[in-house]
């Protein structure tokens, strides 16, 4: 049997994950993958690895492991230009070793057996592997180079030598310096694989955990055309989808988000030896559509399953698709180090206490705040400009640039995604990141005070000057559970994992008007009748609705992702929908919205909800609602989703909606759907018992049924003093509604926000025996706390 540990080269199929000491995080991680996951189907390139035995051989053979530990003796990482001239000077004495003949020969060897399979002068990636790579407490991935489109033995030993003295690059020493390992106690594997020729298709990263909020039954793929470098690097703004992986796993096609990436630039092989790749504008088509196919997702989605599955912990993934074949594959795969051990036991909420000026925008990593003085940097020549404290700006990172990364307050970069260098770098230090804001380089200037937040959902936002605001942690471990379910009112799809984690019985109400308002934009009716539009029209709408020719359906699509974001973070806890209440004011504002909508002089008690579902001049736009909850129950199998009908004034009009539901397939009581009424309007009280015959349970809307009851317009400022809950006129018909519905066996909760705001009237809603009571999120824990005291006492 061979011994591992004196090998020079071995492939990976003779290589398994507990072989770290040997080949490294990257190379062990390929051999275990190669070894077991071919035969469930995942493609994973052939390859080998030169192992850490010939990288000590090599310093052994070179005779220069002595002066490279001269040259670190007098270190300082806190001195960045000490750690460069000494980075510097210890990479040119690896460059200038020569590789011993035993070790050339065995690398030549092995190349030359690859090229059989594969190939005369056969293409391959040649990557770093540490020893210490991908251990629990500390992530080396991105420490160490990586070349690619390497052909030919002698590019391949340059190579392999490069890669060798990659293992000093100056962001590499300090990292091991910071995370307490010794400058020679980690040794460096090389990995020789075969290349994926994404330069002629696409490639990416994908996570089996969301990176931004830690919630784990997702998997999160990123996509761009070209070599996958881009978009580490963060040269690009990539698409991006998530897969639900609990009803992928039953069969069902759960895409529940994508978005389209920019995609400006894309990796391809260059012919100059010198510079193996180059980066080439995308075309404006390539750029309008998605890299990937729904089936490639898919496929990406179940291949990250398997190798979860495989490995017991989620995952970090590259995968790349070869473009001559037509096949992805994945190249590389290593435990995800920062959300996987995110304590979930202890909830911490970051908000802002002041409101400031906003200076730019980009996408959110992570949830925490932070301030400083902008440094703008644009080139890592000049990071010894920066200081402990700022705001580090620029145009994107590379692992060069870690060593100020870790003393910055916060980061912000004009280009990448969420799974950029840059975001993968701030989540592992826990610094607020705003990437992909387009010109933050040229709005910031050097020297002024920022704010840089991420607390406010998926847009980040960097403000004028230094704002206050506050971090609040909650012990969630011992939190008591009162006998009342508590729910919440989710209306954001962004916000959807994170609020997951705050203890719940599921959604009570889940609105729609938040995800057609942000995501869509457009009025219904204007995409179905979009041929017959103004030249001037079209031009808006094609705005929010690239790579759709049909453009109904991409409301339908947007909708469903939107409530299936929702859904799948509550999952398999009910998520009751309520069906768009916009009122013909609302639906105006939407872009075409003018021309399908009436002018009314109270639109608060006009044509809304249920009125709107079955008339003629809606009910197409209905359809694509019905059409959008269909494929969220079914394509994507969230049967949790109930839906809610708003404003529905009399018996008859709920029977009437029911039956347009039907018509487009969304039927009650099949697939277990349950119907549910909004109790806001009195007649739903006064014929609770009629309604009870066609509805599943009542959901009480307090608001609306206090202006109903005392014939107060809500919209109207001069009478709103009299707008009360707790109004006994109000409490009566509340309690007449529970009574009724405990008679006739219906469900019934309330979704508003009186019962965390007036301790007595969560007391009257107990006593009178409401089975759930449904929060905004931000009042959850203290109800939770205060309705386990009241129902303690009784």
């Amino acid at each position: 049997m061979v011994d591992k540990t004196k090998s020079l080269v071995l492939w990976f199929s003779d290589i398994r994950y507990t072989d770290v000491g040997t080949v490294g995080g990257k190379n062990a991680s390929l051999g275990e993958m190669y070894s077991n996951l071919t035969k469930k189907g995942v493609n994973i390139p052939n390859g080998f690895a030169v192992t850490a035995h010939a990288y000590r051989l090599f310093l052994k053979e070179s005779g220069i492991e002595k002066k490279m530990r001269e040259i670190l003796s007098d270190l300082d990482v806190t001195n960045l230009k000490n750690l460069q001239e000494r980075g510097r000077k210890i990479r040119e004495t690896l460059l200038s070793a020569e590789f011993p003949e035993e070790l050339k020969k065995e690398i030549v060897a092995s190349y030359q057996k690859l090229c059989k399979e594969y190939g005369p002068n056969c293409d391959v990636a040649v990557r770093s592997s540490a020893t210490a790579e991908d251990l629990p407490d500390a992530s080396f991935a991105g420490q160490q180079e990586t070349y690619l489109n390497i052909r030919g033995v002698d590019a391949l030993l340059e190579a392999s030598k490069k890669c060798f003295s990659s293992l000093f690059t100056d962001r590499a020493i300090s990292y091991r310096h910071t995370k307490g390992f010794g400058q020679f106690s980690v040794y460096l594997s090389i990995g020789v694989q075969k290349m994926v020729r994404s330069d002629m298709a696409c490639s990416g990263v994908m996570f089996t955990i969301d990176t931004e909020s830690g919630f784990r039954d997702v998997v999160l793929i990123n996509g761009s055309y070209g070599l996958g470098e881009n978009i580490v690097q963060g040269r690009v703004d990539p698409d991006q989808f998530f897969v639900f992986k609990p009803t992928l796993k039953l069969g069902k096609k759960p895409i529940i988000s994508r978005e389209l990436g920019s995609k400006d630039v894309r990796m391809i092989y260059s012919d100059d030896k010198s510079t193996p790749t180059k980066n080439i504008k995308t075309s404006a088509s390539d750029a309008a559509k998605f890299c990937l196919t729904d089936a490639e997702v898919l496929n990406l989605a179940k291949w990250g399953c398997i190798i979860e599955e495989h490995y017991k912990k989620p995952m970090d993934i590259e995968w790349a698709k070869d473009g001559r074949m037509g096949k992805l594959f994945i190249v590389q795969a290593r435990p995800e180090t920062v959300q996987s051990r995110k304590d979930v036991s202890v909830l911490e909420q970051y908000t802002l206490l002041e409101k400031g000026k906003v200076i730019v925008k980009g996408l959110s990593v992570g949830e925490k705040i932070g301030a400083g003085r902008a440094n703008i940097i644009r080139d890592v020549k000049n990071i010894n400009m920066f200081r402990k404290g700022d705001v580090l700006v620029t145009e994107m990172t590379d692992p060069d640039w870690e060593p100020i990364m870790r003393l910055s307050s916060a980061i912000v970069t004009e280009k990448g995604g969420r799974t950029c260098h840059a975001a993968i770098i701030s989540r592992e230090l826990g610094i607020p990141c705003v990437v992909g804001t387009g010109n933050g380089t040229k709005v910031l200037k050097t020297g002024e005070t920022i704010t840089v937040s991420c607390a406010e959902g998926e847009e980040g936002k960097v403000y004028s000057g230094s704002l206050k605001f506050n971090v609040k942690k909650t012990d969630l471990s011992n939190l008591p559970a009162p006998k009342t379910k508590l729910m919440m009112n989710v209306g954001n799809p962004e916000q959807a994992f994170d609020e997951s984690f705050i203890p719940n019985d599921g959604v009570g109400l889940a609105r729609e008007e938040f995800i057609i308002n942000s995501y869509i934009k457009v009025h219904p009716l204007a995409l179905l009748n979009y041929k017959s539009l103004d030249a001037k029209l079209k031009k808006e709408i094609d705005k929010y609705t690239g790579g759709y020719t049909d453009k109904s359906q991409f409301f339908v699509d947007k909708l469903a992702e939107g409530v299936g974001m929702i859904a799948a973070a509550f999952y398999p806890k009910d998520v009751i929908v309520r069906l768009s209440d916009f009122k013909t004011n609302e639906y105006a504002n939407l872009i075409g919205g003018t021309a399908y909508e009436p002018k009314e002089e109270n639109p608060m008690i006009g044509w809304r909800g249920a009125s709107r579902y079955y008339d003629d001049k809606y009910k197409a736009g209905f359809a694509l609602e019905c059409e959008a909850l269909k494929k969220a129950r079914e394509e994507f199998g969230l049967n949790n989703i109930k839906v809610m009908i708003p404003f529905c004034r009399t018996p008859e009009e709920g029977q009437k909606v029911i039956a347009e539901m039907k018509k487009n397939g969304l039927v009650q009581h099949q697939n277990g759907l349950e119907v549910y009424v909004m109790c806001e309007i009195p007649s739903n009280v006064i014929l609770a018992d009629k309604f009870s015959e066609i509805f599943d349970g009542f959901s009480i809307g307090s608001n609306d049924l206090t202006q109903l009851t005392l014939g107060i317009d809500r919209d109207s400022g001069i009478v709103t003093h009299i707008a009360n809950e707790k109004n006994e006129a109000v409490k009566r018909l509340i309690s007449s509604v529970i009574h009724a519905a405990k008679k006739y066996k219906r469900k019934i909760g309330i979704c508003g926000q009186a019962p965390s705001d007036f301790p007595d009237f969560a007391q009257f809603l107990i006593d009178e025996g409401i089975d759930s009571i449904s929060l905004n999120p931000d009042s959850v824990i203290k109800t939770r706390v205060m309705l386990s005291k009241m129902q303690g006492k009784k």
